[in-house]
């Protein structure tokens, strides 16, 4: 029972899903469940979209919808963060990038980052015409390994933030292992059900991997560290990268 608590507290810290308070366990240590909740995550909207389909909603509107049901589950939580981010790095100071991320209101290249991303998700979507539910799943449980490659490999640099507790959830890069066995083991599946499919699942596996691995990695060349909103920066940016690359397949 613990367990599950730990687990209603992750969804509701990651999502705007309504969760009974009593159901809720400890928050300090739901980032070891970001990659299970993207596959949730991934599993409502693979459902809603396979509802969609069948009664005959084109494939372009179709796309839209999920991607804006994308934002609506997870409250915008790591878009903001993603254009907080981009925010920050449009100022020419490095000195000053924090203190830009801090602000809540929105800047132009916030903005542009929100337009791209969006884009970029629903154009990919629309490309992908088949097994887009499992896609959609492993889209979204890579895009938080990445989040918890950014937590276990580097540095906070705000150590009063409000991502700050994750750091003791995954102090090492071992302890994300689970959460990337799961979904290298999800990843094989296409190529398992058919051996056609082995170009889609190397796609998952190894673009996937590269993503989330790379993506922490440029932010923190570009700003030394991590913060709260970098993380959600990380989901973003690996989600929608890597439904770019599947268009691939």
């Amino acid at each position: 029972m613990e367990v599950l608590a730990r687990l209603m507290a992750a969804i509701v810290f990651y999502t705007c899903l309504p969760i009974p308070a009593k159901w809720v366990g400890d928050f300090r240590i739901v980032a070891r469940f970001a990659p299970s909740i993207g596959l949730f995550i991934g599993g409502l909207l693979g459902l809603m979209d396979c509802g969609l389909q069948a009664i005959q909603m084109p494939v372009l509107t179709r796309s839209v919808v999920i991607v804006l049901a994308w934002v609506g589950i997870t409250g915008g939580l790591h878009l903001d963060g993603a254009m907080d981010t981009a925010d920050g790095l449009a100022v020419t100071d490095p000195k000053r990038r924090l203190e830009v991320m801090s602000d809540s209101a929105t800047g132009a290249f916030g903005a542009m980052t929100a337009i791209a991303l969006l884009l970029l998700k629903t154009a990919a979507l629309t490309d992908l015409s088949t097994q887009r539910w499992l896609l959609l799943m492993l889209v979204a449980g890579w895009g938080r390994w990445g989040q918890q490659v950014a937590i276990a490999r580097y540095p906070y640099l705000k150590p009063t933030g409000k991502g700050a507790f994750h750091q003791s959830a995954i102090r090492s890069f071992q302890e994300t292992l689970p959460s990337l066995g799961m979904l290298l083991g999800l990843s094989a599946i296409p190529a398992l059900v058919h051996p056609s499919n082995i170009d889609l699942s190397l796609l998952l596996i190894l673009g996937g991997g590269a993503i989330a691995l790379f993506i922490p990695a440029w932010f923190h060349r570009k700003l030394g560290g991590h913060t709260g909103d970098t993380y959600g920066a990380v989901v973003e940016w690996t989600e929608a990268w890597l439904l770019v690359l599947l268009t691939l397949a």
